[in-house]
């Protein structure tokens, strides 16, 4: 008689496969709570004491971690010395596995968790079993996906077994299970046990969300993925109201929004975004204010963007945004008038993120993957303190020039480098982003910023190499420049500035963007 173990945490689709199996002639054999689930079901299950010969032990602790289960997972079918060995200590082979593990993430996840519980939740037998029936796929067949059942009872009844091709396949789906699991056990441990998180390897854990359509490109496959916790403020936690099935491009663009709308802590802003670059930015009283100044900052790009609020969209700010096309509305809320006039339009995604305004979680960093490695580094969740401030030049900056550099500052830090940002009276003027030479940039913002730049503030997201942007600042009527300093030819801009009688603040810190 062929033998089957099953011991599952997620009992979705078990009773239905062993009832298939017992019907195939096979002995099932279990443990704890799958053995009570069976029998309730009115199959015959063998404990796996009584393959054993040893009782469960230390609060279920050790159940399954014996040679009589592993030597029968483990045994190569075709070695005849395997073979007799296996008959000499009257051990039956096992032919199909089906575990799946303690519930470690959903543990994690739960509020007020403590570490002690999540300790309990780590399991050893589980993926001992796994590993040890994917090692030996060539005869034993493994499931760690309830989504198998079906295909693996289907083979079983028509070949009177799994085909090879299968139990590879299933094989490659336990050590992709196996490796998640153990890589989110230590994500959860590093930071509790005060490792550094660029240490000398590097393993996130992430699970699928969703396939996209096509990546940035329609020739491109891709999927979207989260990581593994609550991250309140990130796209994965927010709810869509309206509209069709984000895009790669548009949780891009979107995640581009949400991270420079984060800036404006206490203060009612609204940001718009193409393609990852901010194109307008207003700061004002109210939501319909400050969405009219990011709308007036750039009326041309706006179209097709990205909007994010960080206050609730009201009647009059949705009858402002219906008014022309935006892919994506992103908002900690909506009034229901709001949304009765926003899904009118049936192309526009509506998403409410009522925690749009979370910093970044302690300890998240940042990713870019290269061909043949990873680039990693900790998140750039700072600013400056203005208290370090410096301003270098005979002209002082007026109150309002200062908060419209701190503003300026805020929106640059999310251009694509390089980038010069424009901003006056809480408004964003003109944005020069990914530039190769910083002048080029410096050009382009000041020309969309046209007129309205006389007065304005100018930021750069780093130092000047060469007075050329201040001549340029200063041909375009700018009243103030802010910059991280540091260069050796600072002197000449600082010099520049003073001749023609402009204002310039040293942060002391950059913020490329690349």
């Amino acid at each position: 008689m062929k033998r089957a173990f099953l011991s599952v945490t997620d009992k979705t689709g078990l009773v239905d496969f062993a009832r298939e199996l017992s019907a195939l002639g096979y002995e099932l054999v279990s443990t704890g709570g799958t053995q009570a689930a069976l029998e309730k079901a009115g199959l015959t299950v063998v404990n796996v004491s009584e393959v054993t010969g040893f009782p469960e032990c230390l609060d279920g602790r050790v159940k399954t971690l014996h040679p009589a289960v592993h030597a029968g997972l483990l045994a190569v079918r075709d070695n005849d010395g395997h073979m007799r060995r296996l008959a000499e200590l009257g051990i039956a082979p096992i032919d199909v596995v089906a575990v799946n593990l303690y519930p470690f993430k959903e543990t994690i996840n739960k509020p007020g968790v403590t570490f002690r519980e999540a300790v309990e939740n780590i399991d050893i037998g589980g993926p001992s079993m796994l590993r040890a029936a994917a090692k030996n796929h060539a005869y034993v067949t493994v499931v760690s996906d309830p989504e198998d059942y079906a295909r693996v009872a289907a083979e079983i009844r028509e070949h009177g077994n799994t085909l090879l091709k299968t139990r590879l396949e299933l094989c490659a789906k336990v050590f992709m299970h196996t490796a998640a699991y153990d890589a989110l056990i230590a994500q959860y441990m590093a930071p509790k046990a005060g490792l550094d998180p660029l240490g000398g390897t590097f393993t996130p854990t992430y699970e699928k969300v969703q396939d996209m359509r096509y990546g940035e490109n329609p020739h491109q496959r891709a999927a979207f993925y989260r990581e593994i916790g609550y991250r309140p403020g990130c796209l994965t936690q927010a709810e869509q109201l309206h509209g069709k099935a984000l895009s790669y491009n548009n949780i891009n663009d979107a995640n581009g929004a949400l991270e420079l709308l984060r800036e404006f802590d206490g203060e009612t802003a609204v940001v718009a975004v193409k393609h990852a670059n901010p194109c307008g930015v207003g700061i004002a009283p109210t939501l319909k204010e400050a969405y009219t100044k990011a709308y007036e900052a750039d009326p041309v790009s706006i179209y097709g963007g990205i909007v994010a609020a960080n206050a609730a969209v009201d009647e009059e700010t949705a009858r402002l945004m219906h008014s022309i096309f935006l892919e994506i509305v992103i908002a900690p809320d909506y009034a229901p008038e709001a949304l009765a006039v926003l899904t009118k339009k049936k192309n526009i995604r509506l998403l409410r993120l009522p925690t749009i305004d979370a910093p970044a979680p302690e300890g998240m960093l940042d990713m870019k993957k290269v061909r043949g490695g990873l680039l990693v580094q900790t998140v750039d969740d700072r600013l400056f303190n203005q208290a370090d401030w410096k301003v270098i030049t005979k002209a002082q900056p007026t109150p309002g020039q200062v908060a419209d550099a701190v503003m300026a500052y805020k929106v640059n830090k999310h251009v694509k480098s390089n980038g010069i940002a424009v901003c006056k009276g809480g408004q964003t003027l003109g944005i020069g982003a990914g530039q190769a030479s910083r002048i080029w940039a410096a050009e382009h913002a000041l020309e969309r910023s046209g007129e309205a730049a006389r007065g304005a503030v100018m930021a750069s997201d780093a130092f000047f190499p060469f007075p050329d942007c201040v001549e340029a600042a200063a041909k375009a009527g700018i009243a103030c420049i802010i910059q991280p300093g540091g260069s050796k030819n600072d002197e000449a801009s600082i010099k520049a500035c003073d001749a023609h009688g402009i204002s310039m603040i040293f942060t002391g810190m950059r913020h490329f963007k690349h």
